[in-house]
């Protein structure tokens, strides 16, 4: 197992065997207290908080106008600093495209974003600060470049009418989907000018992996194993409904041998899918023992947590966010009861939240808090801190971060079809000297995380004796101990609830958040004055 390590947060390891609570620890954006954010209690297992990467938008060491893994490296001091222990990066390898989603070698760094030496140094470097590392895994498909699709490609090109394919002539047949009289769709393609198409349903140049075949497995066990012996602690799993679309019990299957080999190699590898369908779909998915699946019922406009935050004062919405949690957690709890969830609020295939929330800056700290309020391992979007835009075609999601107005270095052009979208937000070096800012907001939401391990990893129950609907009031349980969390999803208006000490047998006033600075505060009788958008977290 990795030895956790925090580099010049070393200080919080040292005291992560105790509970950090009292009032100095209390974070209001703006609030004129200091917080110590190296009082928090990190604890080296798969609970973490990701903070996901675009490499080609985010950071440029060497001045081509392309993010790189350079780039990142000096960047990790401003990640760990706001407070995340994870980073999970988009696809990194050998590729043809600004995306990278299309694989043309599994054992290599995308030469756009450096070596694999940059990639040994990036690691040994997160390791100094605590923070894990899971890398994209696109193995739905290939790119059409790739070796394996190649050989198949010419080998076929070249049988005489009539002609099958022999996989002991070319044994790359059985690696991809391939028919005969089958192509001329969007999803299937002619191989050359022969009898034979091949499956491509996300586009001609990534030909689908036929995952079924035994051998083609064995090639992408020694993938992982190559990048887990690397030093990389697990994957994210591109694609995992299209497996075999239309087949979820073949997909799962295909989860299943994947954590059970990646588990055989690492024991706490982690991994997290892609699951792209309704919340009853994707939950099921965790039959497959994976440790996540992401949280697409809580993300995008259309989600649970959007909904939330743009639902009317009065409207009930924060006690059907409480009874949310509690069914989110029970869901995936009757099908792996080691689960972890992955809830997210946008990612790069989905517009950013200042978009869906019409740059509403309450909202927009609001809506990314109540993220990092869910149990299980939150996954925050680059930029999503300084309230980034985008929206539309997949360029425009991933377009360059904004660290400086004033001082280029750094800075990408970004992907070369997006279109120039001015950010309605301060960029990095601004807002990190503004304490009311989205960015000082997140750091301290992201720190109620690390200074409570309940937040995190608690059973989550709601607190029936709360009956005012604009709150959301659950409990978390971990081990012994026992936080609770209210949250005032009223975007105007404080509340002023009464929390029973006899009820839920609570010491203080633990840590609080809100979106203007304002204080959260608790009597001695278990008064709690909760500002609008606020949240306190009682112990």
């Amino acid at each position: 197992m990795r030895k956790f390590k925090l580099g010049k947060r070393a200080a919080a390891l040292a005291l992560a065997t105790a509970m950090f609570c009292g009032s100095f620890f209390s974070a209001g954006c703006g609030d004129k207290d200091e917080i110590d954010y190296s009082k928090v209690n990190l604890i080296d297992d798969n609970y973490r908080t990701y903070y996901e990467i675009f490499v080609y938008s985010f950071c440029d060491s060497d001045g081509d106008g392309i993010g790189d893994l350079k780039g990142v490296t000096s960047k990790l001091d401003y990640i760990a600093d706001l407070g995340f222990t994870g980073i999970w990066f988009m696809p990194l390898m050998q590729s043809t495209t600004y995306h990278k989603y299309d694989t043309v070698d599994y054992y290599s760094i995308d030469e756009e974003y450096g070596t694999l030496d940059d990639f040994k140094e990036l690691l040994e470097e997160c390791d100094k600060r605590g923070i894990k590392v899971i890398i994209d895994l696109a193995i739905n498909h290939t790119s059409s470049k790739h070796k394996w699709f190649q050989e198949m490609y010419d080998y076929v090109s070249g049988l005489a009418a009539g002609e099958e394919p022999d996989a002991s002539v070319c044994k790359y047949i059985d690696y991809y989907n391939i028919e005969r009289g089958k192509y001329g769709t969007s999803s299937w393609h002619r191989i050359g000018s022969s009898e034979y198409g091949y499956e491509g349903g996300f586009w001609s140049e990534m030909p689908d992996m036929n995952l079924a075949n035994e051998d083609l497995r064995g090639e992408l066990e020694d993938v992982m194993k190559y990048w887990l012996d690397l030093g990389v602690d697990g994957f994210r799993i591109d694609a995992a409904k299209e497996f075999f679309s239309g087949s979820k019990s073949k997909n799962v299957e295909v989860l299943k041998w994947l954590t059970d080999y990646c588990k055989s190699v690492k024991e706490d590898a982690y991994l997290v899918a892609e699951v792209w369908e309704g919340f009853s779909s994707y939950t099921q998915y965790y039959e497959s023992g994976i440790d996540s699946i992401f949280g697409f019922a809580l993300a995008d406009s259309s989600g649970k947590i959007a909904k939330t935050i743009n639902a009317p004062a009065g409207s009930g919405a924060g006690r059907s966010l409480a009874d949310a949690m509690v069914q989110v957690q029970d869901t995936i709890y009757k099908y792996n009861l080691n689960a972890i969830d992955a809830p997210f609020l946008n990612n790069h295939d989905i517009a950013r939240s200042t978009g869906y929330f019409s740059g509403n800056e309450a909202k927009i700290k609001m809506a990314s808090a109540v993220n990092l309020m869910f149990s299980g391992n939150a996954f925050v979007y680059y930029g999503e801190e300084i309230g980034m835009s985008g929206s539309g075609k997949d360029e425009n999601k991933r377009l360059p971060m904004y660290w400086s107005a004033t001082d280029g270095t750094g800075i990408t052009d970004g992907p070369v079809d997006a279109d120039r979208i001015e950010s309605k937000f301060a960029p990095v070096d601004e807002q990190m000297g503004d304490k009311t800012s989205l960015y000082s907001c997140m750091k301290r939401a992201i720190w109620l995380r690390n200074a409570n391990p309940e937040l995190i990893r608690g059973k989550v129950s709601v607190m029936e004796a709360i009956e005012d609907g604009d709150i959301c009031a659950v409990s978390k349980t971990w081990e012994d101990s026992t936080i609770y969390v209210l949250m005032n999803l009223n975007e105007t208006e404080e509340k002023i609830i009464s929390v029973s000490k006899d009820i839920y047998n609570y010491k203080e006033l633990c840590g609080y958040y809100s979106v203007d600075g304002s204080k959260v505060k608790l009597a001695k009788d278990g008064t709690l004055t909760l500002p609008p958008y606020s949240i306190a977290v009682l112990k």
